[in-house]
């Protein structure tokens, strides 16, 4: 597949066939995957394949944590999980929040569960010492993800990287037997996509790319 079709084609898949997705196909799209940057090119991510179902039953069970908090917000018009405008939400109206089946129904329809964990010793955190949440390590470990999709793009199959997971990642990382010292980035449930997509929507360039400041004339084509 051309490249730029690949990177205008590839969607957040959630519906999924039931076709498998063998080891085989999978260590093909891990293989060109892992061509991915990352910080000092240390490659501190590691990659979980996940196929018990026991094991997909508890990730469920794990993402209802975030998934609750998450609708509970979205429900009271706040911008959910957000760090900079404080929730008016309390524990009450989280706990009662329903988690429709939908909402964790792919990791266990998909043909795998993919969880990406990165090392935090070899992550470079230039950010850490900034007053506000920590962006930068995980570009030691995002590309790896995308690529990842990227990659499925081109056999055929999909995923969407979900993160509800991460709000309960102690039990996350015990249940998957991870040393001391990882982290968890996504949840990746990979399948073939009931349906392909073609036609994403997005921003226009001229509606995020500015010159020279953030104020700066829009970049065009023209």
């Amino acid at each position: 597949m051309e490249l730029y079709e690949a990177m205008r084609t590839t969607h957040a898949v959630r519906d999924f066939t039931d076709d498998p997705l063998s080891d085989e196909v999978l260590a093909r799209i891990l293989d060109n995957a892992r061509f991915a940057p990352s910080g000092g090119n240390r490659q501190g991510a590691h990659v979980v394949v996940v196929r018990s179902h026991e094991t997909r039953e508890r990730l469920v069970e794990l993402s209802a944590t975030g998934a609750r908090r998450y609708l509970a917000q979205q429900s009271a018009g706040e911008m959910p999980w957000n760090t900079i405008h404080p929730s008016a939400v309390i524990e009450e109206q989280i706990a009662s929040t329903r988690v429709p089946r939908g909402m964790t129904e792919p990791l266990l329809t998909a043909a795998v569960v993919l969880v990406f964990l990165v090392d935090l010793g070899v992550v470079a955190s230039l950010d850490s010492e900034l007053d506000r949440i920590g962006l930068v390590s995980g570009a030691s470990v995002y590309p790896l993800v995308w690529n990842t999709l990227l990659a499925a793009r081109e056999e055929g199959f999909g995923g969407v990287i979900t993160t509800m997971a991460v709000a309960e990642e102690p039990a996350l990382l015990d249940l998957l037997g991870a040393p001391e010292g990882y982290a968890v980035a996504a949840v990746v449930p990979m399948g073939r996509p009931v349906k392909q997509l073609t036609k994403l929507s997005r921003q226009r360039v001229e509606d995020f790319v500015t010159l020279e400041t953030y104020a700066g004339e829009p970049l065009t084509n023209e």
